[in-house]
This record gives structure tokens, C-alpha cells and sequence, in this order.
């Protein structure tokens, strides 16, 4: 009776595990982890990194010595015992004394500034290398992209899937024990392997699950609120970790929570080579497509904001409004809530409005967002412009990334891995070229009219838009393009006519 049982139960389990491997829910809830995951260890890196760095730097003047000058300075302010004025010239008895307590005081406040405005050039002097450390893992993710989305033809999402949760695990213990600047810019490169493999074989995968066009853009919203709650919980995540256990516990728990996506992966979608039935169209009939380069560019330019203020925000925030690290990780909070909101909102709503109108909307309101961000004097006032640049960047994304699936399935084929390597390109080059160009930026043209520059830029992109209100079909392209062959025959035809 035991073995019986015992077999019986084995069969359910075994049954159980079979239906859970259809599910396309579960396939849902896997991708959404692998994003969650993914954009943690992004964002956990961003309250770190410029301290941690500067404390490499300068080891003998850390970071939590430099934010105490502006209460020291006060403190010799408010203490200082002005000059005594004696109006019949007759020496105080007491005035010997109080000279040689200004004396030092005043030497001391004056050395104070010193160091503020030495610290204030070696601020925005690491701007440029923090933000080329960021910047890293999206070029490297840029280059990879165009070679994961073919292979998914080839040998299906699975594989390439785990392939991007091994090597995020690596890319994680290299940062929890890095301590140079060399090995954790390795760290950060490396992610951008695994980033672009679990990306596009997440999309794809998903893409490929949801045929209905309707289904697909609420499943991309929840999966991309997948990647919006990784970039909620990260920056707060890794101030407080770094503040109160030290720079490697983040990374630690985050190596965990990656080994157990990757069991419930080797479990579920058992990693194994599948080919695609359908003749998937070629990277570059997708990279040529106007109304696809249109889809991404808009990917592009929603990011590039928020990008830029990565490494440029935090170290903005110490050199101004003398931040803490938890209110540097904190700033971030209300740009990750409210696109959690946006991308779950418009998921669907984007479906019924016009996945162009929304994200037209949304970059007009990232532009106006990144105007207003300069213009903080304190953390609080970064709270509603960081809420509404988040939630804007929700609505393109979340728009534009099941635009590019039905882009395909109406002017290609139904074969989506290299288009959402591209897609991913597009996200990724927003996150290149922002850190990259944020350090120069701030350095020549200063923290506000870089950030009014990139404003100008949606502002200008925003009305390109209006080309993916009615896209032609495969159907009409080809009308169009036997239309213009006839033409083109006709006219000579008439030619040879007149010639004879």
C-alpha cells in the first residue's frame, strides 16, 4: 500500500509539475522575477558606487567626514563671539582673550570652505567615472543584443534565458567582493551579458505565449512591473544595506534570490534546444523598418533621462543639499512607484487609447518632469517632478514594447526575438548614453542645462509619434511596393513606344 501510495502521489506531483510547464502564467511570473532580479542589482549599485569610490580615493577624507563640514561651519558661525567695540580706546582686560578665540575660529572656517570646494571638484570630477561605470553595462548589453535575438531563432528562449541568470549570479559575487574600481567595473560589464539575455528571451518568450494583441500588452505591463519594482526596491535596498551591514550584504541576498529564479527555471522551463517553425524576418529588415526605428527611439529617449540622473543625482544631492546615503537611494523612490503604476496602468489602457498617444504623452511629461528637477532645493521638492518623470517613462515603455510585437506580426513575421533585440537595444542605449555623457556634461555645461537639453530633445521627438497612429500592414507594403514596380514598368513601356 506504502509503494502504491506512494507512486500515486509521485503521479499527481509529476502531473502538477506538467501543467505548471504549460502554464503561461507561470512563464509570466518567471520573466517578471528574472526582470525583478536584473533591474535590482542595476539600481542597488547606484547609492554605493559614488561613495564607495570617492572613499577609495580618499581614504584619509571620506564622504561621511565631508557632509559634517556644512553643521561644522554653522556650528563656528553661531559660536563666534564678535569683536568687543570700546568707544573711549581703553584696552578691555578681556580683549587679548577673545582675539585668540576669533583667531582660530575664524582659520578654522575658512579652511572648512577650503575643503567644501575641494570636495566639490572631486564630486563632479567622479561624475565622469561613475557614470562610465554605469554606462558599461548597457554598452556591453548594446553589443550583445544583436547576437542573442538571432540565436532565440535557432535554439528557442529557454537556454538563453538560464545563460542570462548564471551569469548575473557571477556578475553579483564580483560586486559583493570587488573593492577596486577595475573589478567592479568588470562586475557591472559582465551584467550586461546576462541582462541582455534574460531580456530578450524574457519578451520573446512572452510575446511568443500571447498572441492576442490585447493579452500581450497587459502581460509585458506586469512583467515590465517586474523590472519597475526591481528599480523601486534597489536604490533604497542598497543605501540602507550600505549604510547599516557594509557594501557586500546587498549584493550577498541578491545572489540568493538569483539562485533560486534559477532552480525554479531549471525546474519549470527545463532549459532545451527548440527551433522556430516559422522563417523569422532578418535583423536588418527589422532595423530598417521606419515605423520599428520609430517604436524604439522612443524607448530610447524615455530612459535617457532618468538615466543621466543615476550617477549625476546622488552626487548633485551631496554636493547641494549635503544628502545622506539613504536619502540618496531614497530619491529615487517615487520615480520606481509611480512606473510601477504607469506600466501596470497602461498596459491595457495604452491597448484602448492608442499605444501612440500615450507614449507621445509620456515623453512631453518627461520633458517637462527633468525642467523641474533643477530647480529642488531640498529632497522633498525632488519628490512630484521624480514621480511624474516615472510615471511617464511607464507609459512609453509599457506602450512601446508590445507595439514592437505587433509591429512584427503585421508587416513581418510572427518571430519576435530580434525585434525585441531591438527594443532592448533601444532601452539599453538610453542607459549607455546617459551615464556616459552625464559626468562631461555636468562638467561643461553644469547639472541644469544638461537635464533642460535631454527635456528639449523628447520635446522635439514627441510629434514622430503620430507615424505609428495607423502603421501599413505587410499586406499594404507589399500593395505599395508591386504598386510602384508597375509603375515604374508602365513608364517604360512608354518610353520604348516613343523611341520607336
Amino acid at each position: 500500500m506504502t509503494m502504491i501510495y506512494d507512486w500515486v502521489a509521485g503521479t499527481r506531483f509529476g502531473n502538477w509539475i506538467q501543467v505548471c510547464r504549460e502554464s503561461r502564467r507561470l512563464v509570466l511570473v518567471i520573466v517578471a522575477i528574472a526582470l525583478l532580479l536584473d533591474n535590482m542589482l542595476l539600481t542597488t549599485v547606484v547609492p554605493i558606487i559614488p561613495e564607495f569610490l570617492y572613499d577609495i580615493n580618499h581614504p584619509d577624507a571620506p564622504l561621511t567626514a565631508g557632509q559634517r563640514l556644512h553643521e561644522l561651519k554653522s556650528t563656528i558661525t553661531t559660536t563666534s563671539s564678535p569683536c568687543p567695540v570700546n568707544n573711549n580706546k581703553v584696552p578691555d582686560e578681556n580683549f587679548n582673550d577673545t582675539l585668540a578665540t576669533i583667531e582660530p575660529t575664524v582659520n578654522a572656517s575658512v579652511q572648512l570652505e577650503r575643503d567644501r570646494q575641494l570636495r566639490h571638484q572631486d564630486l563632479v570630477e567622479e561624475t565622469v567615472d561613475v557614470g562610465m561605470m554605469l554606462a558599461s553595462k548597457a554598452f556591453v548589453q548594446l553589443i550583445a543584443n544583436p547576437f542573442v535575438g538571432p540565436l532565440t531563432h535557432k535554439i528557442g528562449y529557454s537556454i538563453p534565458m538560464f545563460a542570462g541568470f548564471i551569469i548575473m549570479f557571477l556578475s553579483t559575487i564580483i560586486f559583493a567582493f570587488g573593492r577596486s574600481y577595475g573589478v567592479l567595473f568588470t562586475a557591472r560589464a559582465l551584467q550586461g551579458i546576462g541582462s541582455s539575455c534574460s531580456s530578450v528571451s524574457g519578451m520573446g518568450m512572452l510575446a511568443e505565449r500571447y498572441p492576442d494583441d490585447k493579452e500581450r500588452g497587459n502581460a509585458m505591463g506586469i512583467a515590465l512591473g517586474g523590472l519597475a519594482l526591481g528599480v523601486l526596491i534597489g536604490p533604497p535596498f542598497g543605501g540602507l544595506m550600505y549604510e547599516f551591514v557594509g557594501k557586500s550584504a546587498p549584493f550577498l541576498i541578491l545572489s540568493a534570490l538569483a539562485l533560486g529564479d534559477g532552480l525554479l527555471q531549471l525546474l519549470m522551463l527545463q532549459p532545451a534546444v527548440v527551433r522556430q517553425e516559422s522563417e523569422p524576418p532578418s535583423l536588418k529588415a527589422l532595423a530598417t523598418d521606419p515605423y520599428i526605428l520609430i517604436a524604439a527611439g522612443s524607448i530610447t529617449f524615455a530612459n535617457c533621462g532618468i538615466a543621466m540622473l543615476e550617477p549625476s543625482l546622488p552626487i548633485w544631492m551631496i554636493d547641494t543639499m549635503n544628502a545622506e546615503r539613504w536619502k540618496q537611494g531614497a530619491t529615487f523612490i517615487p520615480a520606481s512607484v509611480s512606473y510601477l503604476i504607469g506600466t501596470n496602468l497602461f498596459g491595457p489602457l495604452g491597448h484602448k487609447m492608442g499605444r501612440w498617444l500615450a507614449a507621445l504623452l509620456g515623453l512631453v511629461i518627461i520633458g517637462v518632469c527633468l525642467m523641474c528637477i533643477p530647480l529642488a532645493k531640498s529632497i522633498n521638492d525632488l519628490i512630484i517632478p521624480n514621480a511624474g518623470l516615472g510615471f511617464a517613462i511607464g507609459m512609453v515603455d509599457s506602450s512601446m514594447m508590445p507595439e514592437l510585437g505587433f509591429l512584427v506580426d503585421i508587416r513581418h513575421s510572427a518571430v519576435y526575438g530580434s525585434v525585441y533585440a531591438i527594443g532592448d537595444v533601444a532601452f539599453c542605449l538610453g542607459f549607455a548614453v546617459g551615464p556616459a555623457m552625464s559626468g562631461t556634461l555636468v562638467k561643461t555645461i553644469g547639472f541644469e542645462w544638461m537635464l533642460f537639453g535631454i527635456a528639449i530633445l523628447n520635446f522635439m521627438y514627441a510629434p514622430l509619434l503620430l507615424f505609428l497612429k495607423n502603421p501599413p500592414t505587410k499586406e499594404e507594403k507589399k500593395s505599395l511596393i508591386t504598386g510602384e514596380k508597375s509603375s515604374v514598368r508602365y513608364v517604360t513601356y512608354q518610353n520604348e513606344e516613343d523611341d520607336e
